[in-house]
């Protein structure tokens, strides 16, 4: 039985070991003085002092015929592979890294970061040493095989999907999934490649990393450091930042800033007050996302919010059950017709908004998936002929099966569009609902569709 080679090195003293075939991850010399250790010498050679075999997995003729030699000698032989873990392994991440710094050796940077074997401590540190070519747009082989060897280590994708490693929209995966904050900061040191988004909308790969939650104290300091407006605005909405640096983002009295801060779940209520002040576009952000308390309801109804803008609060998702209840007390009308639609309503509040008897309410109470089963069965039934009302009932995730199923069979186009965005429509309706091509865009959101089609095709 053949040792592993760790073992088998440990147990010999003296003797050669020959290598067949070229280098890839150590040069030559490199082999030779890991062997060193073992008083064992490196050789191209097969003599009598030959105790065992490293070889390549592609060899020219000459090399195949001496492996067969070698074999027929019964010699250990080893996978050029197992022999680079081992290598691999033995390093000190310090001492490479203290002679990467005096050497600046781009060439053997390059070689450990296509090297699977060391650490990912190791490799973070080595793409920030790497050099990249001046040209940003150039196609260059080097760099394109950094950013391969990058997706690769951290990036998890099944065997079948190698081709998303020469995506560049790969790498803004990466960055938007990474949760490793000195990989974010390793990352910066990249390329400020760019990226295509939904919408033909461009953003760098610095705005990405802004926008990541996971980014600590250096990488943001490193984004404040550029200077760059697109920068601050992904900062300015990102919560993971100390409170101290979204109030300055305050100074800045910029419009778009401003805005991303509005959006931005993590603001204090003084940075709430003074924003509260800002543009109409600053406010409606305010008062649709934030989260709102009697407080925060209070900062609202004293501050110069105009009367247009207030009704936005109704469709906030994130009002507390007081402010709601005091919503419901003030019955003002844009401000009810709005919250009706809104998904965090008890069912004692929508049962409330059900007694209003109005047709406007009962389309929003259709298709808001919190109102209770019952209900959406009396508007089903009630109004049969109410084309509104019967199309958010067949949006509605949680509207019966068998109501969606009568919905379906009246074959009515504006009801089919929403049977066939929902994902509780059953599937076997769905294959019906594809035959019409004007449905494509409500399919292609349905994740019920999607993902059939996803297990159809062994994806």
């Amino acid at each position: 039985m053949r040792l592993a080679l760790d073992e088998f090195l440990s147990q010999q003293e003296g003797g050669k070991i020959l290598f067949l075939g070229r280098e890839e991850l150590f040069t030559h010399k490199e082999s030779q003085r890991f062997l060193k250790k073992y008083a064992i010498e490196l050789t191209t050679i097969l003599d009598d002092s030959v105790i065992a075999v490293i070889e390549h997995h592609r060899l020219n003729p000459v090399e195949e015929d001496i492996s067969y030699e070698a074999y027929d000698r019964k010699l250990p032989l080893y996978k050029l592979e197992e022999f680079e873990r081992l290598v691999s392994h033995s390093m000190e991440d310090d001492q490479v890294l203290m002679s990467l710094k005096l050497s600046n050796d781009q060439k053997r940077i390059y070689t450990l970061i296509n090297n699977s074997h060391i650490s990912d401590q190791l490799f973070i540190k080595l793409i920030e040493m790497y050099k990249w070519s001046q040209d940003e747009e150039e196609d260059n082989n080097e760099d394109r095989g950094v950013v391969i060897a990058t997706l690769r280590r951290f990036l998890e994708y099944k065997p079948n999907e190698e081709d998303l490693l020469y995506s560049p929209l790969t790498l803004k995966k990466l960055i938007g999934e990474s949760e490793d904050p000195d990989l974010l900061y390793a990352l910066l040191s990249f390329p400020n490649y760019k990226f295509m988004q939904k919408g033909k909308q461009w953003i760098r790969l610095r705005e990405v990393i802004a926008t990541n939650l996971a980014i600590d104290d250096r990488s943001t300091q490193k984004l404040l450091r550029f200077r760059d407006k697109k920068i601050d605005f992904y900062l300015a909405a990102n919560r993971s930042l100390p409170i101290e640096i979204l109030e300055s983002f305050l100074e800045r009295e910029s419009q778009e800033i401003d805005e991303a801060l509005a959006s931005n779940s993590s603001i204090g209520d003084d940075i709430f007050k003074q924003l509260l002040s800002r543009a109409k576009s600053v406010q409606q952000i305010l008062l649709a996302y934030q989260s709102i308390d009697s407080d925060r309801l209070k900062l609202i109804e004293e501050s110069a919010v105009a009367k247009e803008i207030y009704p936005l609060l109704g469709q906030n998702p994130k009002l507390s059950k007081a402010v709601i209840a005091k919503l419901l007390r003030d019955d003002n009308a844009q401000v009810v017709a709005q919250l009706s639609s809104n998904i965090s309503l008890s069912a004692q509040d929508i049962r409330h908004l059900f007694q209003t008897k109005s047709k406007e309410i009962y389309r929003s109470l259709g298709a808001n998936s919190s109102t209770p089963r019952d209900i959406l069965e009396t508007l089903f039934e009630s109004y049969q002929e109410e084309s509104e009302i019967l199309q958010s009932l067949a949006s509605n995730i949680n509207t019966p099966i068998e109501i969606l199923t009568q919905l379906f069979e009246r074959d009515i186009y504006v009801i089919n569009e929403q049977l066939a965005a929902n994902p509780s429509t059953p599937l076997k309706l769905l294959n019906i609902l594809k035959i019409d091509t004007r449905l494509r865009n409500a399919l292609t959101i349905n994740k019920t569709f999607t993902d059939n089609i996803t297990r159809e095709l062994g994806l």
